[in-house]
């Protein structure tokens, strides 16, 4: 255990810190994803859109995003924008935009598939009931659409939770930017802590991720059948 260096994350509070650093990762993430549910729910639809400039404004969007890195997208967000603009913008907050942005992008493309895939005479049926384009959306597209994204909004949780890590490049002092100062503190009394705190940070991340999976695994099957 001590050549490990794992005796170092019961010395002081260092092990309270990193469970801190690591509440700091998921609080991001779980702002960033409900946003990303909400605001990709609305662009999705605005994709099915027979509109030709609609749908290259936001085929652009979407790719853009999806080619550009996460870290990338961090830096010209938080180091980028505060430099041109003069703007005092906080690392958490710039986080949680960078994610936003990201999310919104998946998750419209999770909407737009969904709401492709309802079947054309459910549109025709609510037509002939009497139903307007807004009534047909609220009732019977979106309902049906949040049940199919339920699951898969469940796994975008665990992938914005494993990027975090890129938090620690712009200062945010999540999970691993805490490990590293632990370590740093530690290097002449624990020069082998890495391999440990390191360890350690892979088991909090996985017991993080790992019930999130299961329950989009468990629904998947449940409302597939």
């Amino acid at each position: 255990m001590q050549a490990l260096g794992i005796d170092v994350l019961f010395k002081g509070t260092n092990f309270l810190r990193l469970l801190g650093g690591l509440w700091v990762a998921l609080r991001i993430s779980l702002i960033a994803v409900l946003l990303s549910i909400v605001l990709g729910i609305l662009f999705g639809i605005v994709m099915t859109y027979k509109n030709p400039v609609v749908k290259i404004v936001s085929r652009i969007y979407l790719e853009i995003v999806r080619i550009m890195p996460q870290m990338v997208l961090l830096f010209i967000v938080f180091f980028g924008t505060t430099r041109m603009f003069g703007w005092n913008l906080d690392a958490e907050l710039a986080s949680i935009i960078v994610f936003t942005i990201w999310g919104t992008a998946e998750m419209g493309d999770l909407v737009r598939g969904a709401v492709s895939n309802i079947p054309k005479h459910q549109y025709e049926s609510s037509y002939a009931l009497g139903l307007s384009k807004a009534q047909t959306y609220y009732h019977i597209v979106i309902p049906q659409t949040l049940r199919r994204l339920i699951p898969l909004s469940i796994n975008l949780v665990n992938r914005m939770i494993k990027t975090t890590s890129l938090f620690m490049m712009i200062g945010v002092v999540e999970a691993l930017k805490v490990t590293q100062q632990i370590i740093e503190a530690n290097r002449m009394v624990a020069p082998n802590a890495a391999f440990g705190l390191y360890l350690t940070v892979f088991i909090l991340y996985f017991l993080a991720c790992w019930p999130i999976s299961l329950l989009a695994t468990y629904l998947e099957k449940k409302w597939s059948t």
